[in-house]
């Protein structure tokens, strides 16, 4: 850790979203600017902050690191939601958290006054909170460069037509043609377009983009990306990367003890697990749990399954993969997972994923290869990186975006082609193999002192001190 400059104390206000794919990278975050002698607060409501708190106090209190938890009570009555049950679902009432986070700062002896907010696209109401303390306010967007030239596009250049039809997006370096009913759908579509009126306001109105990628893997799309917005982007990742952090803290408690976890993996030959997990959001009804079991089990390869808890129909899923998986090498975990560690582990050979970015560049960082089968939001486009672009994943076929309560079934003889080319696939495995293990090494590079993502940090950490000692809009010149 390097040690703060009292004479210069920085202090960063980190403002995620309250969802546990928001949330984690920017705990991660939260640590990595701490260990560069950055004050750091993370602000959240109680009941994240309970997800989150045994990371941020081992950083703390193990470790020395200038960081800490702020905990706001959401005022739930008001948002005329239960008490303890604030999420992604209620996004326009984050904005009460406004005054009380107002409240606590100007109260607030225990820290420095704050030099910098990084803030959730989503709670552009953070924009008014820098501005009111005179410091520039950054964004986290949760995903790379790649999806966010194509959603910057899309902004400028969508059009209306039939889901089917292909969309050729301009400005992406290497070309790129979508399926429309791929593309991201706008929240107005949800009913808040207000809301997204303002969440755009506030990017541009904001100082630069922070990212969870690095240069090596996206160098000509952040150049792109950055072109577009017409200020600086840093790439300070992977952020899974994160150096003294506990793989087995990061999100929620876990379902399974990993030790348990790691031994079960211990017994497998190297690169033999099939690893399955969808995610936080996306939902997966019994008829294709049922077409997945089959083609696992034609496939013959020990299984590392996640069925998540509290979705409808989860604990029908549960006990059929159970009674399905009996006498099947097969290891079922019902609720959170350790994915990290999962990832990491040398048996694991193959990765069937929603292409959420987090779980995506956490299969990068670990060197295995993805069996892509996009949802929703930006996962399609990120399923054109891995698959088109990296050349490391293999597609399963679904064809256009699935709302929440909605699903495409795919058939157990396509998933299983898909995961046999995955798994084995002979030279085209082998060299899918080799690309994603030379990405990995590159991002544990980049996280290294003196690494590319290293570098941009520091860089970040700079030009927040011009902007508050001089006043200058922070961007990278």
């Amino acid at each position: 850790m390097e040690t703060p400059n009292h004479r210069e104390q920085q202090h960063f206000l980190l403002c995620p979203l309250m969802a546990q794919g928001h949330l984690i990278p920017m705990v991660d975050m939260a640590r990595l600017f701490a260990q560069r002698g950055v004050y750091v607060s993370l602000i959240t409501t109680p009941l994240n902050a309970s997800r989150v708190r045994p990371a941020i106090d081992r950083a703390s209190r193990c470790s020395g690191l200038p960081i800490r938890l702020v905990e706001l009570r959401f005022p739930c009555a008001e948002a005329s939601i239960l008490e303890r049950s604030e999420s992604l679902a209620m996004l326009p009432s984050t904005e009460l958290l406004k005054q009380p986070l107002e409240r606590f700062l100007s109260a607030d002896r225990d820290f420095p006054p704050p030099t910098c907010v990084v803030s959730d696209m989503f709670l552009p109401w953070t924009l008014d909170v820098a501005q009111g303390l005179g410091i520039p306010r950054l964004v986290f967007h949760g995903t790379c460069s790649y999806s966010l030239i194509v959603m910057e596009s899309l902004r400028c250049h969508r059009s209306e037509g039939p889901d089917e039809e292909m969309v050729v997006i301009p400005d992406v370096p290497c070309g790129l043609e979508m399926k429309r009913g791929q593309l991201p759908v706008s929240l107005s579509s949800v009913g808040i377009a207000e809301y997204e009126a303002r969440i755009v306001k506030a990017d541009a109105d904001s100082c630069g983009v922070v990212i969870n990628s690095f240069d090596e893997l996206e160098a000509k799309f952040i150049e792109t990306y950055e072109k577009l917005i017409g200020k600086k982007a840093y790439n300070v990742g992977p952020l899974s990367l994160c150096e003294g952090g506990v793989q087995a803290e990061r999100g929620n408690k876990s379902s399974i003890d990993q030790d348990k976890c790691l031994s079960w993996l211990d017994s497998h030959e190297p690169g033999s697990v099939v690893y399955v997990s969808f995610g936080t959001l996306a939902r997966l009804g019994l008829r294709q749990a049922m077409e997945i079991g089959e083609a696992m089990k034609v496939l013959g390869r020990p299984v590392v399954w996640v069925i998540k808890q509290g979705k409808e129909g989860s604990e029908e899923i549960e006990l059929w993969v159970s009674r399905f998986g009996e006498g099947l090498d097969w290891l079922v975990i019902v609720g959170w997972a350790p994915q990290v560690a999962i990832l990491s582990h040398a048996a694991v050979g193959g990765f069937v994923t929603h292409c959420g970015w987090n779980s995506t560049i956490e299969a990068l960082c670990a060197g295995v290869p993805m069996v892509t089968w996009p949802h929703f939001a930006e996962q399609f486009i990120n399923e054109k990186l891995i698959v088109e672009v990296l050349k490391v994943g293999v597609r399963v076929g679904i064809e256009v975006q699935m709302g929440l309560g909605e699903e495409v079934l795919v058939g157990r003889k396509e998933i299983g082609v898909a995961l046999e080319r995955v798994m084995d696939g002979g030279e085209e495995g082998e060299r899918r193999r080799r690309r994603v293990g030379e990405v990995g090494e590159m991002a544990k590079k980049a996280m290294e002192v003196g690494g590319s993502s290293y570098v941009n940090m520091t860089m970040l950490i700079e030009d927040v001190r011009d902007y508050v000692n001089k006043n200058v809009v922070v961007n990278g010149h």
